[in-house]
């Protein structure tokens, strides 16, 4: 794939894309753990049945390679204006949205944004209303989405180390034990996916994304969404809260859900080739 540099409110944003064939792009978004690494597995498996067009697999802003001075600046808005700027900027009109956790959650909201020029949204483990906790407090989102506020604590501590942050992190994955730490997230653990997260995790970013998920309005800005929406996701996602899809389908038209089994968060690491065919925008 090629790498381009575009310029966005939030600053430079760094783009892996393939050819472009069409006005249509397929746009790639991760999670808050990862970056565009997150897709290599399904990207790979898609290229084994011909070449992949019209593939946009931006770094959001904050992730990867694509920096952010201000933090405060982020949240589900911006970014999603960023993934339409890139998209622009590469010659696309318009747009399929495949969104895994944290991406999910502003592939939603880019559907709402630009409804003209969005042709349909593919979550992946999407964090959703469960990632919002809305409805409940403190004490209730830790007993109902345990893993993601563990996971929290265990980010603010790494925020706490500032510059040594990725020090420890990668100290953890030569060792083996961020292996064993990750091992929730997964039905069998990829080791080259937690070599991914522990290069590609941005503990400032995460903790903004998580902040601004609390706040953010979901089912009246989602309820706005009117192109197709599929949500896949494993019986043993610890992220995806037990009626996110039943809240999905009660405020989007068009919506269904697959459940995957024997599967955990990163669905498309597991089973790289359950993305082919949207990658191939069949």
């Amino acid at each position: 794939m090629d790498v381009s540099t575009v310029d966005t409110a939030l600053g430079p944003v760094a783009v892996r894309h393939t050819p472009r064939e069409s006005h249509t792009a397929t746009i790639l978004l991760h999670g808050a753990a990862g970056s565009w690494t997150t897709w290599r597995a399904a990207i790979g498996a898609a290229e084994t049945g011909g070449s992949v067009a019209d593939l946009v697999v931006p770094d959001l802003p904050g992730w990867g390679d694509s920096p952010v001075d201000d933090l405060s600046a982020l949240d589900a808005t911006g970014l999603a204006d960023a993934v339409a700027q890139v998209a622009r900027s590469l010659g696309y009109t318009r747009w399929r949205l495949v969104g895994h956790s944290l991406g999910g959650f502003v592939a939603l909201e880019l559907a709402v944004r630009e409804p003209a020029a969005t042709e349909s949204v593919l979550l992946v483990s999407a964090t959703t209303f469960g990632g919002r906790g809305d409805r409940l407090g403190p004490l209730g989102r830790l007993l109902n989405y345990a893993p993601l506020m563990l996971l929290a604590v265990g980010i603010r501590m790494l925020a706490g180390l500032g510059p040594y942050a990725a020090r420890f992190v990668r100290a953890l994955d030569g060792s083996g034990i961020l292996t064993l730490l990750a091992a929730p997230l997964f039905t069998v653990v990829d080791r080259q996916a937690v070599h991914d997260l522990a290069h590609d995790l941005r503990p400032g970013a995460f903790l903004r994304a998580l902040h601004c998920a609390t706040t953010y309005p979901a089912a009246a800005r989602w309820a706005r969404i009117r192109c197709p929406v599929l949500a896949l996701h494993g019986d043993r996602d610890v992220f995806v809260g037990a009626d996110d899809d039943d809240r999905l389908a009660a405020i989007i038209p068009d919506f269904r859900a697959v459940v995957i089994p024997a599967t955990g968060h990163f669905g498309h690491v597991e089973h790289p080739t359950i993305l082919a065919g949207a990658l191939h925008a069949r």
